[in-house]
């Protein structure tokens, strides 16, 4: 009787893990649109960019930041349509194989895990200054380079990969106590802002808010661009709701549907606070101005103690603030991790990286290796940038952001529309949710990643730069980063098709013709592109 207790037990806890081992259910949509929107850090996006975009496009910021949530959304229906097909946690790097064919996918998987870990120092160094600044150590906290900061910063990454290896549940509830702090600062600071800005009580040098800052039609090209591939950084992250789909409950819809939510959350949270800092700070180069370059990376930390007095409750916002972004950092660093374990976990699984990372925890049903494996790749790559050029080329990694995630979420829009692309004339919805509009977010993507990449050979855009011997020319460190990742990516792949060419010769995971929807739209596709009623062959 024991053993058969032992078996059914067994069976049981089978039944609760996908098929690469990931534990089912554990995840409804409430709980994956807050790691959707969590995985964005507002907080910590807004702190490390809005003073760019600024300097960038001056008073047009609240336009771009519509002009930005457009691709964002049509890719997010991409994301929407083909998770509905098939709820793989590989997404863009299944997805793009099915469709296209293992190499195209194989980048698109290495674009999700190179912008992963690029991003990684500088959230380790801003949780790390924070920690600092949060106790009113500012002469540390004010040094990104500085010794302490990267010890906090790397101590940091490692408290999140454990929360990410104890279980996906573990993560989400402590994603929903970050959230909700970092939200409820942020509506308390854009409501305070915009308050003393009406009553005439804001500093000198603040602006009412006005429709022209609303016209799309005034600045140069390069300047719009610019300001739209920072604000994809600002907006990026939200594609975690698909990577833990196979954790979702009704995987087939709930990822999607969070994705979208997330985009849309996100849309006004961004607009509510670039209006009021805008409209408070003013753009001047002095004082807490947006424009002044001495904090330009860090926008939300200068404007607490101004906007929230220096009186006992006054300190206390100003701390909560700081305690925000803190928080904001935390949380994305944390849901950075999971989408790139669950990336290279499907990526395993399929052959197209060493199995070693399709090892699944029997206890927290979390991808072990590929787990441990991110978190020690992001404090190698956070430890040397922190001593390339004093830590500076850690703030070009965050340009060469916009340029690797217009990349791979461009190819999610193009592969929808192709993986559809015979059942695109059975109705109008089908034509503009599965093609005209992902197709639209893809050219729109593939367009602001491409001039970007060529605005940021020269050194305007980037922190350092590199001379070419011989030849005389100074190479932005933002365009270094993004380019030498794909070409990284592109001789990783050749050197493992060499190692291991089962996948590569769609052995493992069908490509071309075989990956074609089925007729019963919305019926998953299996592991080997068979339905899942038949299984595995």
């Amino acid at each position: 009787m024991s053993a058969l207790s032992g078996l059914l037990s067994t069976d049981a806890a089978r039944a609760r893990r996908s098929d690469k081992g990931l534990k089912v259910g554990a995840l409804g949509l409430l709980s994956s649109t807050v790691v959707g929107v969590a995985s964005t850090a507002p907080a910590y996006s807004l702190a490390a960019t809005l003073g760019f975009v600024v300097v960038a496009i001056g008073v047009r910021a609240p336009v771009v930041t519509v002009l930005a949530f457009v691709p964002m959304l049509l890719v997010s229906i991409g994301y929407k349509e083909l998770n509905r097909a098939d709820p793989d946690c590989g997404t863009t790097f299944t997805w793009a194989t099915r469709a296209f064919s293992p190499r195209v996918g194989w980048m698109g998987g290495w674009g999700i895990i190179a912008t992963d870990i690029l991003v990684m120092p500088s959230l380790a160094q801003v949780a790390g200054q924070y920690v600092f600044l949060l106790f009113n150590a500012k002469g540390i906290g004010s040094e990104p380079s500085s010794g302490w900061v990267l010890l906090v910063g790397v101590a940091w990454i490692v408290a999140m990969t454990f929360i990410c290896y104890v279980g996906i549940e573990v993560s989400a509830n402590f994603q929903k106590a970050l959230l909700g702090i970092e939200l409820t600062m942020l509506l308390v600071l854009a409501v305070v802002a915009l308050i003393k800005v009406g009553s005439g009580s804001a500093p000198p040098g603040h602006i009412l808010p006005a429709w022209s800052w609303f016209n799309p039609f005034k600045g140069t090209l390069s300047a719009f661009v610019n300001g739209l591939t920072l604000m994809l950084f600002v907006y990026w992250g939200w594609d975690t709701t698909v990577s833990i789909n196979e954790e979702t409950t009704d995987r087939h819809v709930s990822p999607g549907r969070a994705a979208v939510i997330s985009t849309v959350v996100l849309l006004a949270v961004y607009e509510l606070v670039v209006v009021a800092t805008q409209s408070y700070a003013g753009l001047g180069t002095k004082g807490i101005g947006l424009g002044n370059p001495a904090h330009e990376g860090d926008v939300l930390s200068a404007l607490g103690g101004s906007v929230f007095g220096s009186s006992g409750l006054g300190s206390l916002f100003s701390h909560l603030l700081l305690l925000m972004v803190l928080t904001s950092a935390a949380a994305s660093t944390q849901t950075t991790i999971l989408p790139t374990a669950r990336t290279t976990l499907s990526m395993a699984v399929y052959k197209a990286l060493p199995s070693k990372l399709a090892n699944i925890h029997r206890k927290f049903l979390i991808p072990t290796v590929s787990t441990v494996l991110m978190g020690v790749s992001s404090i190698a790559l956070y430890v040397i940038m922190n001593f390339i050029s004093a830590g500076t080329v850690i703030t070009d990694s965050v340009t060469a952001l916009g340029v690797l995630v217009a990349f791979y979420y461009g190819l999610t829009g193009l592969t929808c529309c192709w993986y559809y692309r015979d059942t695109l004339a059975q109705s109008v919805r089908h034509l503009f949710m599965r093609g005209v509009l992902p197709l639209l977010g893809w050219a729109i993507m593939w367009s602001i990643g491409g001039y970007s990449l060529v605005q940021d050979w020269g050194t305007v855009s980037s922190n350092t730069s590199w001379q070419v011997p011989g030849l005389h020319w100074h190479v932005g460190g933002a365009f270094l980063l993004a380019a030498g990742s794909l070409v990284v990516g592109t001789v990783l792949m050749f050197v493992y098709e060499a190692v291991s060419p089962s996948f590569f010769r769609g052995e493992v995971l069908n490509a071309g013709t075989g990956t074609r929807v089925p007729e019963d739209l919305g019926a998953p596709v299996g592991l080997f592109g068979l339905d899942e009623q038949s299984g595995p062959a």
